[in-house]
């Protein structure tokens, strides 16, 4: 069981990053999907999540309206659209997984599987 996150970079305020979360050695169409963040010396934040028929989805307040989550249960990915991009939003991001029908969370203890995290640097 593996997550795999990719997408993050350094990108100047304002712009647009697509982050991609792949799953090897099960199927994600059974598992909500969580994006979260941390900034070393703070704690992870959730930032959103998807449920396992993208029948739900929540968002942290920090970022609705310019974080899309999104999941092609077909090709095992889950995705985290990211627009006008702010100094703030600069952390490792990671994906996670946990076995649930229909609903999601974005608090942390409700996953058990984790990727390594990518990392997202917004700056001038």
């Amino acid at each position: 069981v593996q997550l795999v996150e990719s997408g993050g970079g350094l990108v100047q305020p304002g712009g647009s990053l697509r982050l991609s979360c792949a799953a090897s050695g099960f199927s994600l169409s059974s598992f909500a999907i969580g994006w979260f963040r941390q900034v070393p010396g703070k704690e992870r934040e959730g930032v959103s999540c998807i449920g396992s028929s993208s029948g739900d989805t929540k968002y942290a307040d920090s970022v609705k309206g310019r974080f899309t989550i999104s999941r092609d249960n077909a090709k095992n990915l889950a995705y985290l659209q990211i627009n006008s991009l702010k100094v703030e939003d600069t952390a490792v991001y990671y994906c996670a997984a946990v076995r649930l029908d229909y609903w999601c969370w974005t608090m942390e203890k409700t996953y058990n599987h984790w990727g390594q995290g990518t990392q997202v640097t917004v700056s001038s």
